[in-house]
């Protein structure tokens, strides 16, 4: 059976954006579901009830919300094409560097 992989989120979301990327570059077949920030989806507010925000990605009926720790999960998930770093301290700065962007942006 192929996993079922679902993206919640809107184009030109940065964060969303980052999803995408890591979803394509470890080619990852996936379907994108576009959310009105205005009037947010049950499904939004189901699989993500914290923060209720994007992205949300819900692979085979598990979400995991948050760009960087959805980054992380695709790299346990699938270990083909690794997205970070296996030596911990490089991992370490390519964390600290996303953390900083992400600063930035918000």
């Amino acid at each position: 059976m192929a996993d079922e992989v679902k993206l919640y989120g809107v184009d030109g979301s940065p964060f969303v954006c980052r999803a995408k990327i890591a979803l394509n570059i470890k080619k990852i077949d996936y379907e994108f579901v576009v959310e009105d920030l205005g009037n947010k989806s049950a499904d939004l507010l189901k699989y993500n009830p914290v923060h209720k925000k994007i992205p949300v990605l819900v692979h085979n009926g598990k979400p995991i919300s948050e760009s960087l720790v959805i980054i992380e999960y695709m790299d346990d998930a699938w270990k083909a094409v690794p997205l970070l770093p296996k030596d911990p301290y490089e991992k370490s700065q390519a964390r600290f560097w996303a953390k900083f962007i992400d600063d930035k942006v918000t």
